[in-house]
């Protein structure tokens, strides 16, 4: 490549910067999706690209795309998401645009026509922050949302979410159109930089790492009933303490992941009548468990059923399972893996791979094309909060092993 990748790197990091102090203040990143500030970030992507030449269109499910044409219709898509949760981070999604931006950038100010089609990708509403529907705008271009879920949801705000997205120019009966739409693109590779969002590479002391796969998820609530009684009176062995089912089952949930080298995790915890002289007659938790392996997956599911149904034993009382999602484990392109694992290679001296446990855009782009991602070290493994940080130098790490993955896939016949 006779690309100057470091330099492209340091300007990625530029620009990402621009982006923080257009859309973030002292408490964090403030790019909530089908907001005015999420809006900014779109502007500021829309007059990027166009300034490196592409042409900037927005599909039906308010997903921007930058295509820069090729000696081939054969087309390749970089990208991620600039909306983020509230009091967000600087990085989580707009890693990834920068680098699709800075892709165009380099054949732009090279004055070179790539031999693919580019396409830098922005897909809307990645992170569900406001309508409580993850990877939104990609979950469309795949064909795969399910949009019955979305209409009539109202934000903490009573804001129907019809209302917000037509703000926005989007019309929710028409989202699925994405779906053609893409496909119209002839799209031969999808590949996103990001974020680890985790401490593992942190700790293993590596700056980057190809990203094989993604978790899948069984996501569960269980509601707990036994009974209220006061708390001076009534004896602690003759209790049916629907919290302490809940307690035994969370603690026995940590034992099931670690026995699978997996996740689990309660993080939302209800109890009723929610009085403090009052032993909890109801208790009501989540259970969010993920793994890369499908047959793992289904063990840690069956045996988090029959934690649950010890603990409802032990304490006298009754458990009732509510499905939220069940999301199947996502590996990813074979060709593109290998491709993404020898740059790694390249660049901190062994082919390090790993699966994210965090759902991205990447999975939905998976069911429809070939696709790799690659992880940049996290500082602390923070993120999803202002702290959220990787050193400069470690991004351009990251960022010019990205473009140089970028370079084969666009130069490589068939992929």
């Amino acid at each position: 490549m006779s690309f100057n990748l470091a330099e492209g790197a340091k300007r990625a990091v530029e620009d990402l910067k621009e982006l923080a102090a257009l859309t973030a203040d002292e408490n964090g990143a403030q790019r909530v999706a089908w907001t005015p500030e999420w809006q900014k970030a779109r502007d500021w992507f829309k007059a990027k690209a166009e300034e490196m030449g592409a042409m900037v269109t927005i599909d039906s499910a308010g997903n921007q795309w930058a295509k820069m044409e090729g000696e081939t219709e054969e087309a390749v898509a970089i990208g991620s998401h600039l909306d983020c949760v509230p009091n967000g981070g600087g990085l989580d999604g707009a890693l990834g645009v920068a680098a699709g931006l800075e892709v165009l950038r380099q054949y732009h100010k090279h004055g070179i026509k790539p031999r693919k089609t580019l396409y830098a990708v922005n897909w809307a509403d990645e992170e569900g922050a406001r309508f409580g529907y993850s990877c939104l705008g990609s979950s469309a271009a795949s064909g795969s949302l399910n949009i019955h879920e979305l209409m009539g949801r109202s934000d903490v705000n009573g804001v129907k979410f019809e209302e917000a997205v037509r703000t926005y120019g989007v019309e929710p009966a028409n989202m699925l159109d994405a779906h053609a739409q893409m496909d119209a693109r002839n799209l031969r590779s999808y590949l996103e930089l990001h974020i680890e969002q985790g401490p593992v590479l942190e700790n293993t002391d590596k700056d980057i790492s190809c990203v094989y796969g993604a978790a899948g998820v069984e996501r569960h609530s269980i509601e707990f009933t036994g009974q209220s009684s006061h708390a001076g009176s009534f004896p602690t062995g003759m209790r049916q303490d629907a919290f302490l089912a809940a307690a035994q089952s969370a603690l026995a949930f940590k034992e099931i992941a670690l026995k699978y080298n997996a996740v689990c995790t309660v993080g939302q915890v209800r109890v009723e009548p929610d009085v403090v002289t009052i032993v909890p007659g109801k208790c009501v938790i989540s259970l969010d468990q993920r793994t890369i392996d499908p047959d793992d997956l289904k063990k840690m599911h069956e045996e988090a059923r029959q934690v649950v149904e010890q603990a409802s034993k032990d304490h006298g009382v009754t458990a009732k399972w509510g499905k939220i999602c069940t999301v199947a484990p996502q590996l990813f392109d074979e060709c593109l893996i290998e491709l993404c694992k020898a740059v790694v290679e390249e660049q901190i001296g062994e082919p390090t791979a790993m699966y994210s446990g965090p759902l991205h855009d990447a999975v939905e782009m998976a069911s429809q094309v070939p696709t790799v991602m690659m992880f940049v070290m996290s500082e602390g493994g923070l993120s999803h909060c202002k702290q959220e940080h990787t050193p400069d130098d470690k991004l351009e790490k990251g960022i010019q092993a990205f473009l140089w993955l970028v370079d084969k896939v666009v130069n490589i016949g068939g992929i």
